[in-house]
């Protein structure tokens, strides 16, 4: 991944955050890590555990940002959601799979979608 691309992702990341802030989520941890993947961002929304997927394009030539969440993706953000749960000791009674879709344009804001439940 070129550092363009690392920047491109984490301005992404940044205005995802914001985006699910003003929507009155409450992000309490970004780009977890364990050696099976990252997971972007984690919110609750209420008493709902929210697990956010962040995907950013500055077009749509490659499809849109929330195509690129593919099955293999949804099924690796699965296994780590349950491990950060166990590893942080954190329970909920509800875990939901969200994708926030943004894209950068030419010129204004960025545009950020919010696909609540997406897998």
């Amino acid at each position: 991944m070129t550092k363009r691309n690392q920047a491109v992702g984490a301005y992404g990341e940044r205005c995802a955050a914001q985006h699910l802030t003003e929507a009155g989520l409450r992000p309490i941890a970004r780009n977890w890590r364990c050696p099976a993947g990252e997971i972007d961002i984690i919110a609750w929304d209420g008493p709902v555990l929210a697990i956010c997927e962040v995907k950013t394009r500055r077009g749509d030539d490659f499809g849109t940002p929330a195509e690129a969440v593919v099955p293999a993706k949804a099924r690796r953000l699965r296994v780590l959601a349950a491990r950060w749960l166990a590893e942080t000791g954190t329970s909920a009674d509800e875990v939901r799979f969200d994708v926030l879709s943004v894209r950068l344009p030419d010129a204004g804001p960025a545009q950020v979608d919010h696909l609540k439940g997406a897998f």
